[in-house]
C-alpha cells in the first residue's frame, strides 16, 4: 500500500530509525487514525522496503540490549519517498468510514434496531472527538510536535464535527416514521 510505504519512508527521511521506533512514532502521533497502517504492517513493510532497497537495514547493539535492525533511506528510497509525495497528492481524494456500510444498510432492520446502530455510531463519533480534543490539548504548543501532525489533528477534528452535526441528521429515531 502506498500510503504506509509513505509513512514509512517520510519518517525514515527524517531519521535512521528501528521498526520498533517507528512504530512508537506512528502511535504518538496518531497515525494509524487517519492511515490504515497497523503495528505487524510497519515491520513487514520495513523487510518490504528493505528488499527493494528502499531503505537499507544495520544491525546494532546497544549496551545490553538485544541486537536491532536500524534502518536508513538509500537514494532510491529518496526517489521513490518523492514519487509518492506527487503521485498520492495528486490522486483523487476518498473517505473511507467503515459505518457508512452500517448506514447504507439501516432500511435492511427494524425502526428499533435502527436507532440502536445509529446511536451507537453517534457514541463512537463523540468518543472520537473527545479523543481528538483531548490530544490537541495534549500536543498543542510542545516543540517536538511538527505543526504538520497537528495540522492533521485538526483536520480530524474538523471531520469529527462535521459527522457529529449529520450524525444528528440522519434521524429520527423515536418510532415515528421519517
Amino acid at each position: 500500500m502506498a500510503a504506509i510505504d509513505l509513512i514509512v519512508l517520510g519518517i525514515l527521511k527524517k531519521s535512521p530509525m528501528s521498526a520498533y521506533e517507528i512504530q512508537k512514532l506512528v502511535e504518538y502521533r496518531n497515525i494509524s487514525k487517519c492511515v490504515k497502517i497497523s503495528t505487524p504492517s510497519i515491520y513487514k513493510k520495513a523487510l518490504q522496503l528493505e528488499e527493494k532497497g528502499l531503505i537499507q537495514g544495520e544491525i546494532i547493539r546497544e549496551g545490553k540490549m538485544p541486537e536491532k535492525a536500524v534502518y536508513t533511506l538509500t537514494e532510491a528510497g529518496e526517489a521513490e519517498f518523492e514519487r509518492l509525495m506527487r503521485e498520492i497528492s495528486s490522486s483523487p481524494i476518498h473517505l473511507f468510514l467503515d459505518f457508512n456500510a452500517v448506514i447504507v444498510n439501516l432500511d435492511s432492520l427494524p425502526r428499533e434496531q435502527q436507532k440502536k446502530c445509529v446511536d451507537e455510531i453517534a457514541e463512537n463519533i463523540k468518543t472520537l472527538k473527545k479523543n481528538l480534543e483531548n490530544n490537541l490539548q495534549v500536543k498543542s504548543g510542545v516543540p517536538d510536535v511538527p505543526a504538520a501532525g497537528l495540522a492533521v489533528l485538526r483536520q480530524q477534528y474538523i471531520l469529527a464535527q462535521a459527522m457529529e452535526e449529520w450524525i444528528a441528521s440522519v434521524g429520527p429515531f423515536d418510532g415515528t416514521e421519517g
